[in-house]
C-alpha cells in the first residue's frame, strides 16, 4: 500500500492541518450516548408537534459522513452508523468562532467519522434531523470513498475490500446481520431441544467424515502431517459412544475442491447427533427448525430467490430412485441397470464413466436431471449404499440407506441419516472406500480404525445431520453466490507471485 495518490495526499495534508490546529484527527474517546436508530425511534413524536422541534432534548451521536451539502453559512450532512442514516444541520453561528470556515469547511469531508451533539427537529421537507451545536472529528479518512450514487460496481473489489463494501452498502450489512441471527437462533434452537454444544478438533490425523479432498498441513511439534477437517462427524459420533445422547457443533469445515457459486474451500455448518432417533425423526426436527427460524426472523414463508419463489410451507419427500423418473424424466427401465444408465448418459451427450458402480451412476443421474428442479424444500431419501459410506442400511432394502438430503432452490442444504453403528459393516465399507481410493478416487473416505474400535464398544441407535449455514443464508437473503454471504471469501492473489496474499 502506498499513499502517493493525489487525493490521498490531499487528505493527509488535511490530517496534518488538523494536528497543527491542535485537533487530534484520530481521537481516542467518544461521548456518544445514543445510536441513530434509537434517535429516530424516540423522536418520532416530533412529527405531531406544531413546532416540530425540542431544544430540551439533547443527544450526542457519532457516525461516518456519507453526504455533505454546503450552503454558505450552514450545511446539511448525512452521517451513518451501524443502525442507520441521519441528517444533521451544521450552522456557522452555532459553532466556536472560525471553526466553521477554517476547520469544518476546509478539513472535514465525506468519509470522516465525526461526533455531533444537538437537539432534534423536523425540516420543512419532513425529515427528522439533528440541529448541531458541537462537532468533533473522531477519525480522518485519508482514502476517499467511492461516489455514493454508483457505489462499488466491481464485485471483485467488493469481495477483496469487504470493509469498503460494508461502508457503502447498508444492505450488505443487513445480509451479515441476518447471518449472525441465523447462527444465534440455530444455537438456541438446539440448546432448547436439550442438545449439548461441543468442540472437536480442526486438525485430523485422518481425512474423514465425508467424501472430499482435504487440505494438508504439518504439525511441527509432532513431526507429522495433519488434515484440516472435512467434517466433524466421526468425532461427534465418538461422543455418542461415550454416553452423550444429543450433541451439536457449529464450526468450519475445509474441502480442497473447486470454487463456484455454491462452494467455498472453507464453509460453516452445524452437525448434530441424536441417540435413540432415526432419520425420520430428523425430518420432523428439520421442519421445526425452519419454522423456528422464520418465526424469529420475521420472514414471510414465501421468499423470492432470483426469478423463482420458494414456498417454505411446502415441504415434500421422495425417494432418490423414484425422483429420477418422476422429477428427472429418466425412463423407469433405465434407473436400476448400469449399462442402460451408461447408454442413457451417452445419448444425452454426458460423460459416462464405466468405472462407476450402479449407486454412483444413480447419483450422476440425480445430479444431472433432478437436483436443479427441486425448488421448494424437498427431502430426497434412501440413497444407494455405494454413495453413503457412513449411513445405516435400510432393513427391508439393504442396497439403500436410511438417509436424506434436503434441497431448496436446486441446492443441497442438509444431509442426514440413521447412523451406521455395526462395526463390522463399517469396517467393510471403509475397506470399499480404500479400494476406490486405490483406483484413483481422491475423494474416497480414509480408513479410520479408531472409529471402528469406538463402534465396537457399542453406539446407541443414532441419527445425525449436517446443515450448511452459508447456503441456508443464501436462501433466506436472496443471494446467488456464496461469496455474498461470506465476509471474506477465498480469492486468488492479486499478484500471482504473492501466494499468501488473498482477496
Amino acid at each position: 500500500m502506498t499513499f502517493d495518490n493525489q487525493y490521498v495526499v490531499q487528505r493527509i495534508d488535511k490530517a496534518n492541518a488538523l494536528r497543527a490546529a491542535g485537533i487530534d484527527p484520530y481521537a481516542n474517546h467518544s461521548q456518544r450516548n445514543t445510536t441513530i436508530q434509537k434517535f429516530h425511534n424516540v423522536n418520532s413524536d416530533l412529527f405531531n408537534l406544531e413546532d416540530k422541534r425540542d431544544e430540551h432534548r439533547h443527544y450526542t451521536i457519532a457516525g461516518r459522513i456519507m453526504l455533505y451539502r454546503l450552503m454558505g453559512k450552514a450545511s446539511f450532512l448525512k452521517i451513518e452508523d451501524e443502525s442507520g442514516m441521519l441528517q444533521i444541520y451544521v450552522a456557522r453561528d452555532n459553532l466556536p468562532e472560525n471553526f466553521y470556515n477554517d476547520v469544518f469547511k476546509k478539513l472535514i469531508e465525506v468519509g470522516d467519522i465525526i461526533e455531533v451533539s444537538g437537539y432534534p427537529f423536523v425540516t420543512q421537507q419532513g425529515e427528522l434531523s439533528l440541529h448541531v451545536d458541537t462537532l468533533k472529528i473522531l477519525t480522518k479518512a485519508i482514502s476517499p470513498l467511492p461516489e455514493k450514487f454508483h457505489g462499488i460496481q466491481d464485485k471483485e473489489l467488493r469481495y477483496r475490500q469487504r470493509y469498503l463494501d460494508l461502508i457503502m452498502n447498508s444492505q450488505v450489512r443487513k445480509t451479515f446481520q441476518i447471518r449472525s441471527q441465523v447462527i444465534s437462533l440455530t444455537r438456541r434452537f438446539f440448546e432448547d431441544k436439550g442438545f449439548l454444544e461441543v468442540e472437536t478438533p480442526m486438525m485430523h490425523p485422518i481425512a474423514g467424515g465425508a467424501n472430499a479432498k482435504p487440505f494438508v498441513t504439518h504439525h511441527n511439534a509432532l513431526g507429522i502431517d495433519r488434515f484440516l477437517r472435512i467434517a466433524p462427524e466421526l468425532y461427534l459420533k465418538r461422543l455418542i459412544v461415550g454416553g452423550f445422547e444429543a450433541v451439536f457443533e457449529i464450526n468450519r469445515n475445509f474441502r480442497n475442491e473447486g470454487m463456484d457459486a455454491t462452494h467455498n474451500p472453507e464453509f460453516t455448518s452445524i452437525e448434530f447427533y441424536w441417540a435413540f432417533k432415526t432419520y425420520k425423526d430428523l425430518i420432523i426436527l428439520t421442519k421445526e427448525y425452519f419454522e423456528y427460524l422464520f418465526d424469529h426472523l420475521n420472514l414471510p414463508k414465501r421468499l423470492p430467490h432470483g426469478d423463482i419463489e420458494i414456498d417454505f410451507d411446502c415441504f415434500t419427500e421422495i425417494e432418490l430412485i423414484e425422483s429420477l423418473t418422476v422429477i428427472g424424466g429418466v425412463p423407469a427401465d433405465v434407473v436400476n441397470n448400469k449399462e442402460k444408465i451408461l447408454d442413457y448418459l451417452r445419448a444425452q451427450k454426458l460423460e459416462a464413466k464405466v468405472t462407476l458402480n450402479l449407486g454412483q451412476l444413480q447419483g450422476e443421474l440425480f445430479d444431472e436431471f433432478v437436483e436443479a428442479k427441486l425448488i421448494n424444500p424437498t427431502f430426497i431419501t434412501h440413497y444407494p449404499v455405494e454413495i453413503s459410506p457412513l449411513a445405516r442400511r435400510n432393513d427391508a432394502r439393504p442396497e439403500l440407506t436410511d438417509r436424506f438430503e434436503l434441497f431448496i432452490a436446486g441446492r443441497e442444504i442438509a444431509n442426514a441419516f440413521s447412523e451406521l453403528n455395526d462395526p463390522l459393516d463399517q469396517l467393510e465399507r471403509f475397506e470399499g472406500q480404500m479400494a476406490a481410493k486405490d483406483s484413483g478416487d481422491d475423494e474416497a473416505h480414509e480408513m479410520d480404525e479408531d472409529f471402528v474400535t469406538a463402534l465396537s464398544y457399542g453406539m446407541a441407535p443414532t441419527a445425525g445431520q449436517g446443515i450448511g449455514i452459508d447456503r441456508l443464508v443464501m436462501m433466506l437473503t436472496n443471494q446467488h453466490s456464496i461469496r455474498d454471504v461470506l465476509l471474506f471469501p477465498a480469492m486468488k492473489p492479486l499478484n500471482p507471485n504473492q501466494q499468501g496474499e488473498e482477496e
